[in-house]
């Protein structure tokens, strides 16, 4: 019968290595996700880290009985000889059966011990990562709970996955918007938007993919913003009440003030907007309802402007449009379509 090789001595010398790390404590997220990497890299690293486990143990429990009172032996031996010779006293064995029974009685706890670290190791490894997708479609807005316990909110015609491991929170919003009320825990929770990255640092925040930037809002809290999908320089560092547009073209960033109730209004399907491009706006509208607006110019397009409407009440909209003076509006199969009076006034004349 041939015999097992011996782990090769790097192995045993990275065991315990992480052995150590593990009982001084202070293990940063770092090291503590390098150490289950290397757990979980073969079969035998695991085996090596429960041999390395059980002989510490062993070891320490060996050592705290064989506690010596050396003054005592010394004092106990016979008066010293001519010639300043001393007498060793007569070295003893220690009774065979308590030496040989001793290891035995820890062999139920490390095998428990090996057996729970196994099973932690193997779950581990099969429930992890978790990963979902959401998808919210037009008209449709959604609210729900991630597994962490964060609350979303998915704005109509908005998509986002997530990835949760054992030591970080990834969401991935693709199209569209959606608001996160963070649950608090030591993983890290991070956004991927457009080749950014929103870090969170406790919050509640908001991040919106337009036509020309994304728009990252604070409600509570503060995140941090950086570009090259996390790997980047920090874009902007928010706090409560700030927001900041960042340019997809070059990453510029533009900061603004807004209150927190403003950025948490699309949730009860109110439509606020700020300073805003009526591009903008018609495009939070047309996520809502079958009516669409319709922008027929650029200058109209361009024009900036501030509201507070509800989502579905388009009455209210187009008198609202038709009270600039700038704008005109007008219904065509069951569109609004609206263009600046200028150019409403150069098609009059050509037809």
């Amino acid at each position: 019968m041939s015999e097992m090789p011996a782990p090769r001595p790097s192995l045993a010398n990275e065991a315990a290595h992480w052995h150590a790390l593990q009982r001084q404590g202070g293990v940063t997220p770092e090291q503590q996700r390098q150490f289950m990497k290397w757990l979980v890299t073969s079969p035998a690293h695991l085996r090596e880290y429960i041999t390395v486990s059980r002989v510490a143990s062993e070891l320490s429990d060996a050592l705290r009985g064989m506690a010596v009172d050396l003054d005592a032996l010394i004092a106990a031996g016979p008066p010293p000889a001519d010639h300043n010779v001393v007498a060793l006293p007569v070295r003893r064995r220690p009774p065979p059966p308590a030496a040989s029974r001793a290891p035995r009685r820890h062999l139920p706890g490390i095998a428990a011990a090996a057996a729970l670290l196994l099973g932690v190791v193997f779950v581990g490894h099969m429930a992890w990562p978790q990963t979902r997708h959401y998808v919210a479609e037009h008209g449709a807005p959604q609210r729900f709970t991630l597994p962490d316990h964060t609350v979303v909110y998915l704005n109509a015609e908005s998509e986002l996955s997530i990835r949760f491991t054992l030591l970080s929170r990834r969401v991935e919003l693709s199209r569209g918007q959606a608001s996160f009320v963070v649950a608090e825990e030591r993983r890290p929770f991070a956004v991927h938007a457009a080749g950014l990255e929103v870090r969170d640092i406790g919050t509640t925040f908001d991040v919106s993919l337009r036509r020309e930037q994304a728009r990252i809002e604070v409600a509570e809290g503060s995140v941090q913003i950086r570009g090259d999908s996390g790997q980047g320089r920090l874009l902007a560092d928010l706090r409560a009440g700030q927001s900041a547009y960042i340019d997809y073209r070059d990453q510029t960033v533009s900061l603004r003030q807004q209150h927190a109730d403003t950025m948490t209004a699309w949730w009860r399907r109110r439509v606020v907007f700020q300073d805003e491009p009526l591009r903008e706006v018609a495009e939070q509208f047309n996520r809502l309802n079958r009516v669409r607006l319709q922008v027929d110019d650029d200058v109209a397009g361009a024009l900036r402007l501030t509201g507070n409407l509800r989502g579905d009440d388009l009455a209210s909209l187009r008198t609202f449009l038709d009270q600039q003076p700038s704008l005109r509006t007008r219904v065509v199969d069951k569109q609004i379509h609206v263009s600046s009076r200028a150019a409403a006034e150069t098609s009059a004349k050509q037809q």
